[in-house]
């Protein structure tokens, strides 16, 4: 161990010890960016890139299981990649299938998928099927994996079924129906809390549509780092100024 190296770990226990678990969110969604940027600063390529950020995902869960974290939710792969070259996205959507196997085999988290399954390749759909079904009975940290997915996708896809449920009456006695609740219990997410703290790496500050109804009242925090060298101190930071702040559910 490098002498940098000693001086994060020990300033990573500090933060740590100081960190008050009555305040820690029960659920922190994180958009994991970056990982081409880190390829490229690092002279590797765009699948050494995602396949260094899938490595990240098991020590971030291992931090989190360290506090009360409940619920994580891990953006993986967005409706928007789907436009990126083929070259780019096979490789990607295997590693993100070697992922969910890893995080189902480990024995310690409950797999979720959120997103559209349709858009993905039946082998994807059928990893990420088989996890949530391996897991289903885990009594650990769910885990939401957001493969596939898209804000604005999730609540048309949340109305959509909406409608669906309700179609055998009259469209007017449906829209009387229609409340936040109501769209909220057929979200991705449904049954879930809502997250309390959004963590977005590589210094971008915008959602891009991540959870866009379920973030209404959370908290962000965007972070300078690429997700591949997102460090246990980083989360701890974000975690520290979470609960510095006074949460207002309001304007």
């Amino acid at each position: 161990m490098n002498l940098r190296d000693l001086v994060y770990r020990l300033y990573a226990h500090r933060v740590g010890g100081r960190l008050d678990h009555d305040q820690v969110p029960k659920h922190i969604g994180v958009i994991l960016d970056g990982n081409r940027r880190w390829a490229k600063a690092s002279g590797g390529t765009a699948a050494q890139g995602h396949q260094a950020g899938a490595d990240k995902i098991q020590e971030l869960l291992g931090w989190c299981s360290e506090t009360d974290v409940e619920v994580v939710t891990l953006w993986m792969l967005s409706t928007d990649n789907f436009d990126r070259p083929e070259s780019e996205l096979t490789p990607l959507l295997s590693i993100i299938e070697n992922t969910v196997r890893d995080l189902a085999a480990d024995g310690r988290w409950r797999v979720h998928h959120v997103g559209t399954m349709d858009l993905l390749p039946s082998r994807t759909q059928t990893v990420l099927k088989e996890a949530e079904e391996a897991t289903a009975a885990v009594n650990g940290i769910l885990v939401n994996v957001a493969v596939g997915y898209g804000g604005r996708q999730e609540i048309a896809d949340a109305v959509r079924s909406l409608l669906l449920d309700h179609s055998t009456k009259p469209v007017e006695e449906v829209a009387e129906l229609v409340t936040p609740d109501l769209i909220g219990e057929h979200l991705y997410t449904r049954g879930q809390p809502d997250p309390d703290l959004v963590i977005r790496t590589s210094g971008e500050q915008r959602l891009s549509g991540f959870m866009l109804w379920q973030s209404a009242h959370s908290e962000y925090y965007f972070c300078e780092v690429f997700w591949p060298a997102f460090r246990k101190v980083d989360f701890l930071r974000a975690l520290r100024d979470y609960a510095a702040r006074h949460r207002r559910y309001g304007a």
